[in-house]
């Protein structure tokens, strides 16, 4: 329900003073705007060749730097050995299905409890105080609290309580310790979004005739939750990390995996494995929340609708 303004259609000058018509067949544009886009090229390649120049010269250092280092051979042997690299790959593509699934699993319940969360803590009127209260110790808590002790604390503690119908799955224990943890953290990304919002959308939605829950649900939650996808996107890549976590209740994903040829073999090149495939994994998250960004960015600046 926001009103953005329309660009006029007029034709005019441009950004730098050249005339045109409103986009005509017969436009033909200057002499000064060729050279002007054809210096704007020159020097998009200048710095192309510097920035690939640079990079280079770097790499070829720390190449030298690494190789020549006096450790070096006993390092490679250890960490870049290419025979446990090829037993311990099939092993962690294997384990990192468990972490796919972890991600999807966790990144659904934790999308829906941190909005949950936000809202309590958005919630107006005194009868909703300890609500309100009990959010934001919820929040302050969880996000204090370091996700390897809370891991430890649901994964190691639960089942030595031995409660009945309580599972023991380190699985499943571990994927609750993570969307504990995350879930404050997204809902503090969501209150942000949620109090971004100018009130006078709320108060434009209740003149037409919608309640607080309907302002709230068609108003106000679709504008915060656009404002705040690059953060959650971040959120989710963090997210994927840290599935690896759940391999110390004993859980085989692709850093257990790992751990288990590394136990057998006594060479760490399948830590190097492991991490590498979480990197290829995340990469692709990452590249997908930096172009989120830059289109939200292109339009903010284009006064387009947030």
């Amino acid at each position: 329900m926001t009103v953005t303004k329309q660009e006029s259609g007029h034709g005019g000058a441009d950004d730098n003073g050249d005339m045109s018509g409103a986009g005509g067949d017969d436009y033909v544009p200057s002499q000064r705007r060729l050279d002007r886009e054809r210096y704007k090229r020159a020097r998009a390649r200048r710095a192309t060749a510097i920035a690939a120049l640079s990079t280079l010269v770097t790499g070829v250092v720390l190449y030298l730097v690494v190789v020549n280092a006096p450790g070096w051979p006993r390092t490679k042997e250890t960490f870049f050995s290419w025979e446990y690299a090829r037993e311990a790959f099939p092993k962690v593509l294997e384990g990192l299905w468990l972490n796919v699934r972890l991600l999807l699993i966790c990144g659904v319940a934790v999308l829906v409890l941190g909005m949950l969360i936000a809202v309590a803590r958005t919630l107006r009127g005194p009868v909703f105080f300890p609500l309100r209260a009990l959010a934001a110790a919820y929040t302050d808590f969880f996000r204090g609290l370091p996700l390897i002790v809370n891991l430890m604390i649901v994964v190691l503690g639960v089942p030595a309580l031995r409660l009945q119908g309580v599972t023991v799955d380190p699985v499943l224990l571990g994927g609750t310790a993570l969307t504990l943890t995350y879930s404050a953290y997204v809902a503090e990304v969501f209150r942000a979004g949620i109090e971004s919002v100018h009130p006078s959308q709320r108060a434009a939605a209740r003149s037409l005739g919608l309640t607080n829950r309907q302002a709230l649900r068609h108003v106000v939650l679709p504008q915060a939750v656009r404002r705040q996808v690059p953060p959650l996107l971040n959120d989710l890549v963090s997210l994927q990390k840290d599935t690896g976590l759940v391999s110390i209740g004993g859980a085989v994903d692709a850093v257990r995996a790992a751990d288990i040829v590394v136990g057998r073999s006594l060479n760490y090149t399948p830590y190097i494995v492991a991490g590498l495939v979480f990197v290829a994994l995340t990469i692709p998250m990452t590249r997908f929340t930096d172009w989120v960004t830059a289109r939200m960015d292109r339009r903010r600046a284009q006064g387009g609708a947030l």
